[in-house]
């Protein structure tokens, strides 16, 4: 279960890698013109990746190393990490990007409106199965 939980993080971290690539390459982190700014702050993406990889780090540790604590430890993280991803699938979902796609006609075209709602879901499916995996595995 160890590594099935190490294959749906890395899979989670691929997608996620698409997302953020595609929202920094469509302006996410410049500060445009007045309503084209992201709602997703820089903090908030930033810190849910950088959170995720140190998480990832950690169960990679685990692998190694067989620590009985850092099952725990990771599973910690991930709530964190969790927890700032509803966040931006909230702000996300409620531009209504999940509805009209990412081609429709909007009167603002924030970075986040260019991630294909697909890719999201599917984001969002490996990053549950990865902590539910770390929760039985630390069971």
């Amino acid at each position: 279960m160890s590594i099935a939980a190490l294959v749906t993080w890395v899979l989670a971290a691929s997608m996620g890698a698409f997302l953020l690539t595609t929202w920094v390459a469509k302006g996410g982190l410049q500060k445009g013109t007045e309503g084209r700014e992201s709602r997703f702050a820089p903090p908030l993406i930033l810190g849910h990746a950088g959170l995720a990889a140190v998480g990832l780090a950690i169960w990679v540790w685990y692998l190694i190393s067989g620590a009985r604590a850092l099952p725990w430890v990771a599973l910690g993280v991930l709530v964190c990490v969790a927890a700032l991803g509803l966040t931006m699938f909230g702000l996300w979902f409620a531009a209504g990007n999940i509805t009209r796609g990412r081609h429709a006609h909007r009167p603002r075209h924030a970075a986040e409106d260019h991630l294909p709602p697909p890719a999201v879901l599917v984001h969002g499916m490996f990053a549950v199965t990865t902590v539910v995996l770390v929760l039985l595995t630390a069971l």
